[in-house]
């Protein structure tokens, strides 16, 4: 498996041809206590699952936003779009740099 970074904090784990999304520890520091969350697919592909748990507690995005308060699950549409975006140290290093 595969982890990637957006520059807008995003996380997305692929395998095959599945991605799991979420938010990152940093965009969840920052943004304080998440109470909602709103599902969206930024990127292009068809969403297989939601995070059902987020429904009924939220919170799992501010106590484990990389692991079980991910977003959604879904097919990977264009796999050239992981292209430009950032592996764990190029992460750090970006975050290192706000």
């Amino acid at each position: 498996m595969a982890r990637y970074f957006t520059d807008e904090h995003e996380w997305i784990d692929v395998e095959g041809d599945t991605a799991t999304v979420g938010i990152t520890d940093f965009a969840q520091g920052q943004l304080g206590d998440i109470v909602f969350v709103d599902v969206y697919a930024p990127i292009s592909g068809e969403i297989m699952e939601t995070n059902e748990a987020l429904e009924d507690d939220p919170a799992l995005v501010n106590t484990s936003p990389e692991e079980d308060g991910w977003f959604f699950k879904m097919t990977i549409g264009d796999k050239s779009q992981f292209d430009g975006l950032m592996d764990q140290a190029a992460y750090k290093s970006f975050c290192d740099g706000l």
